[in-house]
């Protein structure tokens, strides 16, 4: 705290206060004059802390009254009990999810739905110097096939980037795949046969219900907290009735909630998985994303018997286009290696080297710096907007990092329903049903807020609001 700037430090102590509740949500905060006289600062480093504040989402200024704390429900969770934790089951939502998802593709539709950075907020320009870079000069080897596991100078990268998550690691422990999702497959491979049991968070990333119905596995979904990530206890308590074989979980920035589960929560869960004998598979796709970095380490980190699998990917930062990503398999290294040998090799050899050249050439963390700032900014905005327009009754998520926005409208809403009509005025969403194998997130939406804030934008949510709203009050139920 002592590096920030006066502005900033009297930003965050008013923030501490809020998520303490000495202002509760709606209350006034004190008058730029009344904190200017207490502090012995000026009116503007005041105004200055109090815009960060607003950026924020913390507060919100309301004419000739003051700052208000910002009242916008936050979508929350207790504990669950055993009762809400469903019976293994087979994947039974492909099909949906397929067909949400070929209809969100089409061309010129307002992208809230799929989890896609827009290029304004990707190093365009920096990777295409570097493919044009190792193109020219580097032809003979980027044109010829990459083998397992993958680029050495991409690996080292890599072992350099993994440090800021709190793993230390050599570049010989890592492999190079296509994207996270090629990682997460292979792990589940090497872990599972088909018919046996995993356990995912619920709601889940609609990706991993795809792949566990292409393997032919059952999945237990565990109840997850938006602030502090899966229940560990509902996982014991699933733990206890069935064999899960392995548990796959974001414990950063999940999606699409977007809790984080602390480092005292990790080190229990991890003590659990031990206890039970549970394979761990981590999806870290969304870790550097973190808005207070350093503040919550990768899972991983707290590993200290080998049974968590990491896998990662620069998708949501770099671009989603050069599908590069990496495993830590751990003591299931050569199998993984023999694995993606006889089925991908590798990934692109002509991506891996460029990837790997603007990582040596710096410019990473101050994208990620600005990348962060602006995604900020945006989720604030969408919290606002959703406030706004949105029925009463509806609640949202407080996610640390990221750019995802999830929304819970009241039950009476199926979304399905919202997503149907959306399309129709060129809005694409991800509806909450392809989340969960089960019924209860149909209310739901997964917002994309990877997208420049423009009157567009703007104008979109405000139209989903009325067609929320509407479906609310039943008045489309004749049409």
């Amino acid at each position: 705290m002592t590096n920030l700037l006066l502005y900033q430090r009297i930003a965050q102590q008013l923030a501490d206060d809020i998520r303490r509740g000495v202002y509760r949500p709606g209350e006034r905060v004190p008058s730029v004059r009344k904190m200017s006289l207490q502090l012995g600062v000026s009116h503007a480093t005041v105004l200055q802390a109090y815009a960060n504040l607003e950026d924020q989402g913390m507060i919100r200024a309301r004419p000739q009254s003051g700052f208000y704390v910002h009242h916008t429900p936050a979508l929350t969770a207790t504990t669950p009990d055993i009762a809400q934790v469903e019976r293994p089951k087979l994947v039974t939502r492909s099909s949906i999810i397929n067909q949400v998802l070929s209809e969100s593709r089409r061309e010129g539709l307002v992208p809230f739905g799929a989890a896609v950075p827009h290029v304004d907020y990707l190093p365009a320009r920096a990777l295409h110097q570097q493919l044009a870079k190792v193109t020219r000069f580097q032809s003979p080897r980027a044109f010829s096939y990459m083998f397992s596991p993958g680029f050495e100078p991409l690996r080292r990268q890599v072992a350099i980037r993994m440090r800021d998550a709190g793993v230390v690691v050599s570049p010989d422990e890592i492999i190079i795949t296509h994207g996270c999702v090629d990682a997460l497959q292979m792990s589940l491979r090497i872990l599972t046969r088909p018919g046996d049991l995993i356990a995912a968070e619920s709601p889940s990333y609609y990706g991993l219900l795809q792949l566990a119905d292409l393997l032919g596995l059952k999945v237990i979904e565990i109840p997850c907290d938006p602030d502090i990530g899966l229940s560990i206890e509902a996982l014991q308590l699933a733990a206890s009735q069935w064999p899960i074989k392995a548990l796959v979980l974001t414990a950063r920035l999940s999606n699409p909630l977007g809790g984080s589960m602390p480092d005292a929560r990790q080190k229990q869960l991890l003590k659990l998985a031990t206890d039970f004998d549970i394979q761990i598979v981590e999806d870290d796709i969304y870790g550097e994303l973190m808005f207070d970095v350093g503040s919550i380490k990768a899972l991983k980190s707290n590993d200290l018997q080998g049974r968590v699998i990491y896998c990662s990917s620069f998708s949501k930062t770099l671009s989603p286009g050069v599908r590069i990503g990496w495993i830590l398999p751990g003591r299931y290294r050569e199998e993984v290696q023999r694995l993606q040998t006889f089925s991908t090799h590798s990934a692109c050899s002509v991506t891996q080297m460029a990837v790997a050249a603007y990582l040596e050439n710096g410019g990473y963390d101050r994208h990620l710096r600005y990348i962060r700032h602006e995604y900020r900014k945006n989720l604030s905005a969408f919290q606002l907007a959703v406030q706004r327009y949105f029925p009463e009754g509806t609640q949202m998520t407080r996610p640390n990092g990221g750019f995802i926005l999830w929304i819970s409208l009241p039950v009476r809403i199926n979304t399905k329903e919202l997503h149907l009509l959306a399309l129709k005025r060129g809005i694409s969403i991800a509806p909450g049903l392809i989340f969960s194998n089960t019924e209860q997130f149909n209310h739901c939406i997964r917002f994309n807020c990877g997208l420049p804030w423009t009157r567009e934008t703007e104008q979109a949510l405000k139209t989903l609001g009325e067609l929320a709203d509407e479906l609310c009050r039943g008045s489309l139920a004749e049409h």
